[in-house]
Order: structure tokens, then C-alpha cells, then sequence
């Protein structure tokens, strides 16, 4: 029985877990509804008035792509995204108040219609009424907006995580695509292509399942599972890079000083930098969502904190202090190399206490080096001195011990100046005597374990 109310336990964990889509199953047919918002439907519409609209004519705005939909056994004739990229863009353009789109993708319907209007006003002007005005003409558009979606990539980022035991189990998965769309604009009056803009969108999809499998009684088998998927709409994606796409190429466009808000100067200039901030930060998000650090500092130095633990023939092994000065040499993004002195005291109780000094020499390897999380590791020669202070005399130098040392670390970099770092070191002495005792075959050993501060400049 107790195996049974786990089993419920679990099950319940990962339905709660995303019990937002598990709990609100459709289990009846739904009205038509007003079309949901994109993450950038408010932010466009939350621009500014503009001082003057536009007039912008769109003749197409389509998948570039040529990819279609794939399946387990092929693929099929349906494409991976919508077809309706230009009816999309002149929603967008519509809901921006910064442009009066012109219709253009369906032009020969509209001249056809303005013909059959034409010869019905001249047939009414000659029989009943001489004083008809005539059909106004149509408006032309002093910009075209062009481009198309580009790109539709599938699993960029794929993963999940899963356990059973003892019949019961669960998993969850994930899967991250990429849609991308490009959008210009173009002068009518010369043909100059006054602006260009590049947003990508990714997709997310989702699946938690449960499980549970147990022979509860002789020849009773209990069996039950669970789960739920949740993929976020292509078309809604589509729409949402296409809104964020317009919204850029109006704050580019202020920018460049080629329309204007109702407000002036002042909250054009304001619009620009929020625009300049929020695309830098994007500018510099790598894959995974992992921050990029341009750093053209070549040299460091740092300051560091922490506990020894020694590792030799004593029993007792106490945290002792350690303290680090450490200068870095940078060689491109990913080498340096280090001298460092440190400070540190081994501690094994009331059998030995006693203060120490090394010299390292490092050569150090970033796996992420424009990150701002970035991780290291580490490996060099160094040396260990016996620091001696007898009573009523001055410090003194005893014996010194080769060593080598290796370690890994992780650093946050808080600016492009400013780090801050934690690592970990195994430190190998060639020699059984540091403790001041010699037993067994192995050299003595100690660990150090650290937090500080790297401060980068240029010479």
C-alpha cells in the first residue's frame, strides 16, 4: 500500500507540474474567438503617435524558406509556416498607427472593381445625372516593404530529463525551433533601400508524461500513465517576429530621422535609446540564452579568499585560511597564463599547525570565454615554502617542496572590467615532509578553495 500512495505521489508531482495545460483539457467544442496577442502585439502598440503616417504599399511578404512540414516517414505537402506572411504584416502595419498600408497584393481584383465602378458612373453620367463626380484615384505609396520569412530552423535545442523505479516513472522533454524574418524598406521615388531589419523568434515545445507499472496483488496488475504536450503556435511566432520586425524598422527609422513622433525631439531620443539598449542586450545573447562579454582587457589582476584543507599523514584535517594575489597574462580569448602568490595555512589540529607560502605558475583555459558566466580550468608547476617565525625573532624561510598544481573554476563577469570568480585546486607535493612526518609511500597532498575578484586592463 505504501508503494501504491508513492506511486500517486509521483504521479500527481508531474501533473501539478504543468497542471496549467493538464487541468484546463478541452473536452468541448469552442467559439471563435478574437485572435490572441504575440509577446510583441502591446509593445507596438504602445509606440508613440506618429507626427505624419506613412502611406506603405506591401505586394508580398512570403515564406522564402521552401520547407515543408516534417513527419516520422517523410514529410508532407504541407509547408512549416503560414502562407499569410503579407496579410500578417499589414495587420502589423495597421495596428502601428505609423503607417496606412495600400493594397497591392490582390492589385488586379482591385483595378478590375475600379473598372466595373468606372463604366457604371459613365453609363449613369450619359442617361441620368450629368453632374456625377468621377471615381477618385488611387494612392500611391511613397514606401514599399519588402522581405519574407528566411529561416525555419527545427531543433536547435533539443533535451529532457527522466526516472523510474520500481515501476514508477516520469520524463520530461523539450524542444526549441527558430523562425526568422527579414524586412526592408524601400524608397518609391528613387529605389534606395532606406532600411533593413532582422528578427528571429524561437518555438518551444514541451511534453511531461507519468507513469506507473506494479503488481499489486497475485496476478493484479496495476498500470497507469499521464501526460501532457504543449507547442506553442507556429502563426503566432510568425506573428510575433513579423510585429517585432515593424516595431524595430520604426525606431530605426526615427532614428535615422525619416518620420517623427508627435512628440519631438524629446521622446523620439528616448524611444532610440531604449531601442539601442534592449538590441544591445540581444545582440550579445548566444545560444541558451548565454550572455556575451566583448573583453579586449590583456591583462588581470586578482585578489582572492578562502580554506585550505590539507591532505598528508595526519588523521585530523581542519579548514584552515587561504589567501591569493594572482596577475594574468591574456593570449587571445581563450589562453593565459598566471603567476600567483598565496598564502595559506595547513592545519591538522594539535598534531600540526603551521603556515605556508607558494609561488604558481599557471597556464588556464576558458571553455566560454565571451560569456558572461564563464568556466575555466587550470594546471602548472609552483612552490611551497615553509614560513617559520621563532620566538622574538623575525620571519624566516625553512624548506621548500616542489609541487604541481590543476583546478577548476567558474567566473561571472559583472562588466567588461570587473570578474568574479570561484574555483577549486588539488595541490601535489613532491615530497612526504610537509606535515614534518614521513609515513607510508604517497606524497602529501592539499586543497584549496576559493572567491575573489579580477579586475582587466589594458597596459
Amino acid at each position: 500500500m505504501k508503494i501504491f500512495y508513492k506511486a500517486i505521489s509521483l504521479l500527481g508531482f508531474f501533473l501539478f507540474s504543468s497542471c496549467a495545460a493538464y487541468l484546463n483539457q478541452p473536452m468541448f467544442q469552442a467559439p471563435s474567438r478574437t485572435g490572441e496577442f504575440s509577446k510583441s502585439t502591446q509593445t507596438l502598440l504602445n509606440l508613440p503617435p506618429a507626427a505624419q503616417p506613412v502611406e506603405v504599399a506591401v505586394y508580398n511578404f512570403s515564406d522564402q524558406t521552401g520547407q515543408y512540414k516534417a513527419v516520422e516517414n517523410g514529410s508532407t505537402f504541407s509547408t512549416a509556416v503560414s502562407q499569410g506572411g503579407t496579410t500578417m504584416l499589414i495587420k502589423a502595419l495597421e495596428d502601428s498607427g505609423w503607417f496606412i498600408p495600400i493594397e497591392r497584393e490582390n492589385l488586379n481584383n482591385l483595378s478590375t472593381e475600379r473598372n466595373i465602378i468606372r463604366n457604371t458612373k459613365q453609363e449613369y453620367i450619359k442617361n441620368l445625372n450629368p453632374n456625377e463626380p468621377p471615381l477618385p484615384p488611387l494612392l500611391y505609396a511613397g514606401l514599399i516593404l519588402e522581405g519574407g520569412v528566411i529561416s525555419y530552423d527545427t531543433n536547435i535545442i533539443t533535451g529532457g530529463a527522466g526516472a523510474r523505479y520500481f515501476g514508477v516513472g516520469g520524463s520530461a522533454k523539450y524542444r526549441q525551433d527558430r523562425i526568422t524574418v527579414y524586412l526592408r524598406a524601400v524608397s518609391t521615388s528613387n529605389g534606395e533601400i532606406l532600411k533593413t531589419v532582422y528578427v528571429s523568434k524561437t518555438i518551444l515545445s514541451q511534453a511531461i508524461d507519468a507513469s506507473f507499472f506494479r503488481f499489486v496483488k497475485f496476478q493484479r496488475l496495476l498500470e497507469a500513465e499521464t501526460g501532457v504536450t504543449q507547442n506553442e503556435p507556429v502563426q503566432l511566432a510568425m506573428k510575433d517576429a513579423i510585429e517585432k520586425a515593424v516595431h524595430d524598422l520604426i525606431v530605426e527609422g526615427i532614428q535615422k530621422q525619416f518620420w517623427s513622433t508627435q512628440g519631438g525631439k524629446e521622446v523620439n531620443d528616448q524611444l532610440v535609446a531604449e531601442y539601442i539598449s534592449e538590441k544591445e542586450k540581444d545582440e550579445a545573447t548566444l545560444l541558451l540564452d548565454r550572455f556575451k562579454v566583448g573583453r579586449e582587457a590583456q591583462n588581470s589582476l586578482g585578489i582572492s579568499g578562502g580554506g585550505n584543507l590539507p591532505d598528508g599523514d595526519y588523521k585530523t584535517q581542519n579548514l584552515g585560511f587561504m589567501g591569493r594575489l594572482e596577475y594574468n597574462r591574456y593570449f587571445g580569448h581563450f589562453f593565459n597564463a598566471s603567476l600567483a602568490g598565496t598564502a595559506l595555512r595547513l592545519d591538522n589540529g594539535k598534531q600540526y599547525d603551521n603556515i605556508f607560502g607558494s609561488v604558481d605558475l599557471n597556464g588556464q583555459f576558458a571553455l566560454l570565454p565571451n560569456d558572461k558566466l564563464s568556466p575555466f580550468v587550470y594546471a602548472g608547476p609552483g612552490m611551497i615554502i615553509d614560513i617559520v617565525k621563532p620566538e622574538g625573532k623575525f620571519i624566516r624561510f625553512g624548506e621548500t617542496y616542489f609541487k604541481i598544481q590543476y583546478g577548476v573554476g567558474l567566473q561571472y563577469f559583472v562588466s567588461n572590467k570587473v570578474g568574479i570568480k570561484l574555483f577549486g585546486e588539488q595541490n601535489i607535493v613532491f615530497s612526504d615532509e610537509l606535515d614534518g612526518i614521513v609515513n607510508g609511500k604517497r606524497d602529501d597532498f592539499y586543497y584549496n578553495i576559493g572567491l575573489g575578484l579580477n579586475y582587466y586592463f589594458k597596459l
